[in-house]
């Protein structure tokens, strides 16, 4: 009866042990999406300040349609990988894919705005002075959100890949979360705009 009693009260703790390991790493993975979902929104918003941006600039910029066309596709490939990682954050495909989109759509902007900087009159212009003040303004807290996101992965995966919660990580589930970095040199570097 005795031994009977110490094996239900091993399993006992060893089910809390479990469900208390489960529990923190649902609560991780849960701060981390909820850091992507800050990075979304401002995503949605500067994806939302480039068709306004092209279409203020297309006036000027008449010899420049490769450019804007290159802007404009390197968007649209980019609303589409956030899609995608919007929908789980934790998928490590899905994040990679939007990391590339974003390095592509900063390389394009990034042509783009050394465009204008060579057109004096575009540059004078009160709409795309605007635009280009409300975009850097959303960089700042893209950059921002990309922090906190990073942070949370780094405590999850952490969390993750301790002893012993790392004996359970994979057979419950929880798969490590990539982290939102710059690739390119070049997304790197500190935007110069000038007006």
């Amino acid at each position: 009866m005795k031994v009977l009693i110490v094996v239900l009260v091993v399993v006992v703790v060893l089910g809390l042990a479990v469900a208390g390991i489960y529990n923190s790493l649902v609560t991780l993975r849960n701060r981390f999406k909820n850091a992507f979902a800050q990075i979304d929104v401002q995503l949605k918003r500067r994806y939302d300040l480039i068709p306004n941006l092209v279409e203020a600039s297309k006036a000027y910029l008449k010899h420049e349609h490769e450019t804007l066309e290159a802007v404009i596709q390197a968007r649209s490939q980019a609303v589409t990988a956030n899609q995608k990682a919007a929908a789980n954050p934790g998928d490590a495909s899905a994040m990679q894919g939007l990391i590339g989109a974003e390095s592509v759509l900063s390389g394009a902007m990034g042509r783009l705005m050394v465009t204008v900087e060579r057109y004096p009159d575009l540059k004078a212009n009160q709409t795309i002075a605007q635009l280009m003040e409300e975009l850097t303004s959303t960089e700042n807290k893209i950059a921002f959100s990309r922090q906190a996101y990073n942070d949370a992965v780094m405590i999850f995966n952490t969390a993750r890949e301790k002893f012993p919660n790392v004996i359970l990580a994979g057979p419950l589930g929880f798969t490590a979360a990539v982290l939102f970095e710059v690739k390119s040199e070049a997304e790197r570097e500190a935007p110069k705009v000038s007006f």
